[in-house]
């Protein structure tokens, strides 16, 4: 089935055609340049520059995706978790279009976008794309964004059970504090992982996150950006500023420990818990990372599950794509939504509460 999908959930305004898993169109207009000066999401800011956009997108998606409008067969929209004014314009413009087409609405939980975006395929010129992405299920989830980190185990398409979640700050979300805490603008994960590369991990001692207790199965990375600050502070010593040698090696520390943290838990949780999972979807933006990439390798070779990651760092970030994969799974089911004047946006779902139809 072709799938028109509408994604508003923070700051990205995105929409995507896909057909099954094949990603035929995914246009995405971020607004990260308006909301740096702000240091983070402004949630009013967030929504006029959706609804400026949203219609647009939605074009541009179709256009480029050189589908016939009458060939659309449902429209995906992500109610889900996410900022509540922000979801609202776009199922706003979900219902509109799926009412003027007179096509089904699906509904998608934006963090089952994230688990199915390592399943999508890459169009080529042929219009044949790649060859299927061969997941079975029951398999491991691991979603690392900038509002989520949370380990999953999928038993099947709709089927969830958190294995482990953060007690507070997301990977994404902490990532992003210490690189304001160095100076580095918002967002700024992306640079932190640039210096990263070429800092010396472990040139400062930061402590690990609930070092020895991964067994709780709780992700958190509220005492480590503590420990930056104070960390931070003892460096400068009396200087006003960091040098950038200073500022490359606080970058690689704490990204060492924040993914030495993920790492650890998500270890305990995998080797306690051996059954018949032979692959590991990740996905969320942090699941970019090259440093974070390369940890995981080891992980999943270690836990004898093949690692699977989007085949594109734009299939990381927030995208309407992985929202159209995600709604191919439930429009095959015939999950569609059963009455569209009721569906409303959810900013608090969790993957694992009562599917909404």
């Amino acid at each position: 089935m072709i799938i028109l999908a509408i994604d508003t959930s923070c700051d990205e305004t995105a929409a995507a055609v896909t057909s099954d898993n094949l990603v035929l169109s995914n246009i995405v207009w971020s607004q990260a340049s308006e909301h740096a000066k702000f240091g983070g999401v402004v949630p009013n800011l967030a929504k006029r520059a959706h609804e400026e956009r949203i219609s647009w997108v939605v074009e541009q998606a179709i256009k480029r995706s050189g589908v016939e409008r009458k060939k659309i067969g449902a429209v995906g929209v992500t109610i889900g978790p996410g900022l509540a004014i922000a979801l609202e314009v776009g199922i706003r413009q979900a219902k509109n279009v799926a009412g003027f087409l007179n096509k089904p609405l699906v509904v998608v939980n934006h963090i089952e976008g994230h688990i199915f975006s390592a399943m999508a395929r890459r169009p080529v010129k042929s219009g044949r794309g790649t060859a299927d992405v061969n997941i079975r299920f029951p398999a491991w989830a691991l979603v690392v964004s900038g509002g989520h980190t949370e380990l999953i185990w999928v038993e099947a398409p709709g089927k969830y059970k958190v294995a482990a979640r953060t007690l507070d700050d997301a990977l994404g979300e902490a990532l992003d504090k210490g690189a304001r805490m160095l100076g580095l603008g918002y967002p700024g994960g992306a640079v932190l992982e640039k210096l990263a590369r070429r800092g010396d991990p472990n040139s400062y001692p930061l402590p690990l996150p609930m070092s020895g207790q991964e067994k709780r199965r709780k992700f958190s990375y509220s005492g480590l950006k503590t420990a930056m600050w104070r960390l931070i502070e003892k460096v400068k010593e009396s200087k006003d500023a960091l040098n950038a040698e200073q500022i490359e090696n606080l970058a690689a520390v704490y990204q060492e420990r924040a993914f030495d943290h993920l790492i650890r838990v998500s270890r305990a949780i995998l080797v306690s818990e051996r059954n018949e999972a032979q692959d590991m979807l990740c996905g969320g933006g942090v699941a970019s990372n090259l440093s974070l990439r390369k940890k995981l390798r080891v992980l999943t070779k270690e836990a004898g599950v093949k690692l699977r990651l989007p085949y594109s760092a734009r299939l990381c970030g927030d995208n309407a794509a992985m929202i159209g994969v995600a709604a191919s799974f439930k429009a095959v089911e015939g999950k569609f939504a059963s009455d569209i004047g009721l569906v409303d946006r959810n900013p608090d779902w969790k993957i694992d509460d009562p599917v909404i139809s």
